[in-house]
């Protein structure tokens, strides 16, 4: 950590302040100014619980409004109508709040859920019984009802939420230099209604003199500068950092991909707030907003949360089925193996998966390395004439590979996605390629868009790298489907290496 401190903007003029400032560990797991950990919990929980109780109460008056006298509309109406409600305002993310949640910019998604929702409980119940069919009077009538009451609720959870925010901000990191980010740091430091705290700055150039020329009046606050990876991470670590805030697109800044990989890592909520005139900005939704800049948070993959857990969950039951189906075969190869290269069937390596955390690779053992040394730093053996004949047998038809299910199963891997790699190469890899850090946004997989296009063994990494990233880019479990198809055929052909 540096011992300058970050200039401080205030709204109408700027500042530049050096001094010595220091990041020091909580004594209670929290910042200064900040509730204890236990209660930081229970106020997050306390948001989506409370939009949860609102929505309840909006479909349960609604349904009361327009359910038929002869209809049990508590469970024939009220309890689909609320799971319905539930997952239609997950799907839209209306329970994880922005920086700035408005009721007025919830309206249109609200209204759309209620029409659908209410347009297919009507056709449901005609089709169960025709006298309990919901005229459209009534239907728009509950849609309104509905709209109403959401609205409202939402509006005082807001209030409520925001006013917590101000007792208790959380602690956040700021990342980037120049008149932007000196100006995001002022507005959260005076708004505390947003509910972040500014706790240091990360940048090479966050503490250099006032751009506009001379120093100027200085700051109540200044924040510590954090110019290496290591600091940043002792002071997430420290803090209790659960926020971190970009004002320029990561891969923009200086080592920004490692930057906000160590964020996700540490389980960190990343945000990009940014001026209106960046061309970044417009692409950003405008729904959200801190003080007129430009706010949205940033994910780790640019795919929505449900799909992946619908490829999880793909996974694991393709590779269960595929452990039972290939046990008697897997017999047979670990027999081969034994009796070829004596004791030691399994092979276990340490290779990088998703995050860039390590996990331990299992696959069939083809070849004894020397010492642990060779095992971790020799690129390619395919060639080696010290693998036996099963050894070739099984590089050649991949067959090596099928303990991997295993890995799968557990959640180490995945079966399509970006091959894993071992750390010493990940590390020389990652300095050599641009991109090669990119490919850990994704579960790393038994096969995938490199492997189907010839790309294993002693070939391009540039090639790989371009394709991993491809993937991550164009996923789809359709995607996955196809890879899977064009791995299969190629083992057939006897594709491995």
């Amino acid at each position: 950590m540096t011992t300058e401190s970050a200039p401080i903007h205030r709204t109408a003029r700027a500042t530049a302040v050096r001094g010595t400032a220091t990041v020091r560990p909580p004594r209670d797991g929290g910042g200064a100014g900040e509730l204890p950990r236990a209660a930081r919990d229970r106020a997050r929980w306390a948001y989506p619980a409370g939009l949860l109780a609102v929505d309840g109460l909006a479909v349960g008056v609604a349904a009361v409004l327009v359910a038929p006298a002869s209809v049990p509309w508590p469970v024939a109406v009220l309890l689909p109508q609320v799971a319905a409600q539930v997952l239609l305002h997950a799907f839209r993310r209306l329970y994880r709040g922005g920086l700035s949640p408005s009721a007025a910019a919830d309206l249109p998604a609200l209204l759309g859920a209620a029409l659908v929702q209410w347009c297919a409980a009507g056709q449901v119940l005609a089709a169960c019984d025709p006298g309990w069919g919901i005229g459209w009077t009534a239907l728009l009538g509950a849609v309104g009802t509905q709209l109403l009451l959401a609205c409202c609720g939402r509006a005082a959870v807001y209030r409520l939420r925001r006013r917590a925010a101000a007792r208790s901000p959380r602690s956040a990191l700021v990342i980037g230099d120049g008149p932007v980010a000196d100006r995001v740091t002022a507005v959260f430091q005076e708004h505390a209604e947003y509910g972040l705290r500014p706790v240091g700055r990360v940048g090479p150039g966050a503490a250099s003199e006032d751009r506009d020329g001379g120093p100027a009046a200085a700051c109540a606050a200044p924040l510590p500068v954090l110019s290496t990876a290591r600091d940043v991470g002792r002071a997430v670590i420290q803090n209790s950092v659960r926020h971190a805030v970009f004002t320029a697109a990561p891969e923009s800044v200086p080592e920004g991909t490692a930057l906000f990989e160590l964020f996700v890592r540490h389980g960190c909520r990343v945000w990009l707030v940014t001026d209106l005139s960046g061309p970044t900005a417009r692409e950003l939704p405008a729904r959200d907003h801190v003080w007129g800049f430009s706010a949205a948070p940033l994910h780790h993959v640019p795919h929505h949360p449900v799909a992946y857990r619908a490829k999880r969950a793909m996974d694991a039951v393709l590779a269960s089925v595929a452990l039972v189906a290939a046990a008697p075969l897997m017999a047979v190869c670990a027999l081969a193996v034994r009796v070829c290269d004596g004791p030691g069937v399994l092979f276990r390596q340490e290779r990088v998966g998703r995050h860039g955390q390590p996990f331990v690779l299992l696959k069939f053992r083809t070849l004894r390395p020397a010492d642990a040394h060779e095992a971790a730093t020799r690129w390619n053996v395919a060639r080696d004439h010290r693998m036996s004949r099963a050894g070739r047998f099984l590089r050649r038809t991949s067959l090596d590979e099928l303990p991997q299910l295993w890995n799968v199963l557990r959640g180490d891997m995945s079966l399509v996605g970006p091959r894993p790699e071992r750390p010493y190469f990940v590390q020389q890899f990652s300095g050599i390629h641009p991109g090669y850090r990119a490919r850990h946004r994704m579960p790393v997989g038994i096969t995938g868009l490199a492997q189907v296009h010839g790309l294993r063994g002693d070939t391009s990494i540039e090639d790989r790298v371009r394709f991993d990233n491809r993937y991550i880019e164009t996923w789809s479990l359709w995607q996955d489907v196809c890879v899977l198809a064009r791995t299969a055929g190629s083992v057939f052909r006897l594709g491995g290496s």
